[in-house]
């Protein structure tokens, strides 16, 4: 018999592994004494346990490979199990190799100009979005301001009174032929309206998010370095961008907080 520090030294494994593997019922001593509660294994089972740290080496679960274990070495089962993970190391090389150019271009950046940039974008997917909103379309830019405050009033005063209803103003701006179109309104599960219209923001799986601090007076220029950083990552527009106005209550909106949205996609 060998006790759990020499088992543990051949398979080059920590003696917490050992416990966990067998709490979880993987590799489960030859011998525990009752009264010490102190772990022996068997020299035979180094074999399973040298199969439990290659198949953990491959990147599978203590699900995966119990089961594995449970059933045998079934080849084509194997094979199976293999692509699928192959697929996730893929999936894992790419965003490691996607994160590894944004670090390098982030540091020559500071290297050069030696400044971060004031605004941090990260990736997020986007949920789906119901909302009771209204929708408009303004010719140019400065208009945006003169439709969206009093639409957003006017949904609230409709909605406002309906207990957990009324949350986080959202609005969407999308250019089409005839200028600026703007969805405006409110997360919502209620019943619809005549006074307003029930819209569906479709969920993002991936979108370059950036918080602008402060007056709408400046916040093009949060959004010029959304586009920005976008483009720098090597993604493309996928689909109108939103605003989610996190905090928006002060008149001069000093302390206003508002995420900026924009879907994007890969390639």
């Amino acid at each position: 018999m060998l006790s759990i520090g020499a088992f543990a030294q051949i398979g080059q494994v920590t003696h917490r592994m050992l416990r966990h593997w067998d709490t979880a019922g993987l590799l489960i001593p030859a011998h525990v004494d009752e009264f010490s509660g102190y772990r022996s294994y068997d020299p035979s089972q180094l074999e399973r346990l040298h199969r439990i740290v290659a198949l953990r080496q491959l990147g599978f679960g203590l699900e995966d490979v119990s089961s594995i274990l449970e059933q045998g070495v079934d080849a084509d089962r194997i094979a199976s199990l293999l692509r699928v993970r192959r697929a996730e190391v893929a999936q894992e090389q790419q965003l490691a190799a996607s994160r590894l150019v944004d670090v390098e271009r982030r540091l020559q950046l500071i290297e050069r100009e030696n400044h971060m940039s004031q605004l941090e974008i990260i990736e997020k997917s986007l949920p789906a979005v119901r909302l009771a909103a209204r929708r408009t379309v303004v010719a140019d830019q400065p208009a945006v301001a003169a439709v969206v405050g009093p639409a957003f009033d006017a949904i609230a005063a409709i909605i406002g009174d309906e207990s957990g209803s009324l949350t986080t103003p959202i609005a969407q701006y999308e250019m089409i032929e005839d200028g600026l179109q703007i969805v405006i309104g409110y997360a919502y599960g209620g019943p619809p309206r005549d006074s307003f219209e029930i819209i569906e923001l479709p969920a993002a799986e991936d979108a370059v998010c950036g918080i602008h601090l402060g007056s709408m007076d400046r916040i093009g220029e949060s959004w010029q370095a959304v586009h920005n950083e976008t483009l720098a990552r090597g993604l493309t527009l996928d689909g109108p961008c939103r605003e989610l106005y996190v905090r928006a209550i002060s008149e001069d909106q000093s302390d206003w907080v508002t995420e900026l949205q924009q879907p994007v996609k890969r390639g």
